[in-house]
């Protein structure tokens, strides 16, 4: 990759790089998509699943907390095991697709997405973190084969369909945050505010499952769907790569903050006064101006040689909006939520946007994807959990705030090395 081509579009990482299908299932896809309304229905709804499962509990949290007599520390695991299980499911899901192939996959997660979501609001407490284990590991698969198929079966139109498939995510987060405590108080409780989303997740796998059939027709029972492209261990090493360590980290700082926001945001809220519904659609705001940010920031990076100043950015706009709930927390909660939700979209945007820029070819970017997605879900287990403990052992919010701070620092810094015009494997002159 020449330093030219950072001025170019960048792609999608394509989940199936490393994947042949196998010759019926390449026709039946062939067919697939001269139904193209078909694939764009289920490519809507599955993104728009993708995080509406996970915003929803935030408004919410309190409740649970209270009817399951819960610690805060202990309720942040309703927030921690998701991504602990979305980390663990990226290891996974490319060996899900070459089996059973990409459409069987996203329809047995959407499947498994609207079981987890019911388990949730069982009445053990071990049934609700059993659920988030679930959820998380469904959105996982959910996140890793998405961006391939999208690339797989709209070659001319990766970019735009893209973008739908990000704003729908975004867009399902944003009316799930707003709609939960509405739905709470319509359906008199908080367990059926949180259920109501399984039913989108049912009609989600619905729309997939003639897809699926289509493509496994012709196939032999036990016949995998695909086989690998490329022999294990071809490419450079990443893991004695400084670089794809930096890209790595990068992705998990900036979901580790993202993810604090979610558990926390209207918890911070309403513990200085603020109502339970306001709470809720503040946060909700926060979530939906991240599109600018997720739309703003790639393009840029795809037309510069180094990123190291937009890494820097995006760092500042979230150390901005933290120190806004750190001094003024109701006062200035919807500006502080404009500004954390334009700083996270730049964040995530730039980093999957470096997986591309920092890796010499295709099957190096997917690679670098599975890793930086993996470490960095795992990375970003550990906020929501260790804020929660501070939380409860301060009896405030100063201290984690203030331990956020020093998070989007060292994301600051981590963009500053991550942000170089190098490839990962590349042998630096001099």
């Amino acid at each position: 990759m020449s330093g030219t081509d950072s001025t170019a579009p960048v792609d999608l990482i394509d989940a199936e790089e490393d994947l042949i299908p196998a010759p019926q299932v390449a026709a039946a896809r062939r067919r697939l998509r001269t139904h193209p309304a078909l694939l764009l229905t289920g490519i809507v709804l599955a993104a728009v699943n993708m995080r509406a499962a996970l915003a929803g509990v935030s408004p919410l949290l309190s409740e649970m907390a209270q009817h399951f007599h819960l610690a805060a520390t202990a309720s942040s695991l309703v927030t921690t095991i998701p991504l602990v299980f979305m980390g663990l499911g990226s290891v996974i899901a490319p060996r899900v697709a070459r089996r059973w192939g990409t459409e069987a996959a996203l329809c047995g997660a959407l499947v498994a997405l609207c079981g987890g979501i019911v388990l949730r609001i069982a009445p053990p407490v071990a049934a609700l973190f059993a659920g988030c284990a679930v959820v998380g590991a469904s959105i996982a698969l959910l996140n890793v084969l998405m961006p391939g198929l999208i690339k797989r079966d709209f070659p001319e139109r990766a970019a735009s369909m893209t973008a739908l498939y990000s704003t729908a995510m975004i867009l399902g987060a944003t009316v799930s945050a707003a709609s939960a405590v509405p739905l709470e108080n319509a359906l008199g409780s908080w367990q059926g505010s949180l259920v109501s989303w399984s039913l989108l997740a049912a009609v989600a796998a619905l729309v997939w499952l003639p897809q699926v059939v289509i493509a496994r027709r012709g196939t032999h029972h036990g016949e995998a769907a695909a086989t690998p492209a490329h022999t294990a261990g071809r490419g450079p090493k990443l893991t004695r790569s400084p670089l794809a360590w930096q890209v790595t980290l990068f992705m998990g700082s900036q979901s580790l903050i993202a993810y604090v926001i979610i558990a926390w945001m209207p918890t911070i809220f309403t513990d200085h006064g603020m109502g339970k519904s306001e709470a809720g659609l503040v946060f909700a705001f926060s979530t939906l101006v991240q599109m600018v940010g997720s739309f703003v920031v790639p393009m840029l990076a795809g037309r510069m040689r180094r990123q190291r100043l937009l890494g820097v950015a995006v760092s500042a706009l979230m150390a901005c909006g933290v120190t806004g709930l750190l001094i003024a927390p109701v006062a200035g909660a919807w500006l502080w939520a404009a500004i954390l939700g334009i700083g996270q979209g730049g964040a995530l945007g730039l980093a999957l946007t470096m997986m591309v820029l920092r890796s010499g070819d295709a099957h190096t970017a997917a690679r670098l994807s599975g890793m930086a997605q993996t470490g960095g879900y795992l990375l970003a287990a550990v906020g929501p959990l260790a804020l929660g403990a501070v939380h409860q052992a301060t009896a405030g919010w100063s201290v984690p705030l203030i331990l956020l701070l020093a998070v989007c620092a060292g994301l600051a810094l981590l963009g500053l090395g991550a942000g170089r015009d190098r490839r990962i494997g590349e042998t630096l002159a001099g």
